[in-house]
């Protein structure tokens, strides 16, 4: 089983995906401590303690993204807004026939993928 863990640096590829997996954690958690300018952070973490003490939502997406909403850390989102907004995009498609009908295309799945992402700016904002 040590030999196997031994086999991962020896292939380069293995070596590169494991070398940038690494820098992408250390880029995170960097960036999970980095305060939002013009947020009281005090305040805010102060907020964050009672909301966990009564068992909010809040309280649990602070779990979720390790502290960083306490913080007020630039990556307190994480990927949320934009699997939320996959979601919206998903349950539009069985609702509406026009976008079931993207959905099915190629360039429509283009279109749906680039949709997303501009649902997922304007859920970050909020």
């Amino acid at each position: 089983m040590l030999d196997s863990f031994g086999n991962i640096f020896k292939v380069p590829d293995l070596k590169r995906k494991l070398a940038f997996t690494l820098f992408a954690i250390v880029v995170y958690r960097l960036g999970a401590h980095i305060p939002l300018p013009g947020i009281n952070v005090t305040a805010l973490g102060y907020l964050i303690s009672n909301l966990k003490a009564q068992g909010s939502v809040f309280g649990l997406y602070d779990i979720f993204v390790g502290g960083a909403l306490s913080r007020a850390a630039i990556m307190a989102l994480g990927v949320m807004p934009y699997i939320s907004a996959s979601i919206i995009f998903q349950l539009l498609g069985s609702v509406f026939p026009q976008v079931e009908k993207l959905q099915k295309d190629e360039e429509g799945r283009k279109k749906i993928t680039r949709y997303t992402r501009y649902t997922t700016v304007g859920l970050a904002a909020i």
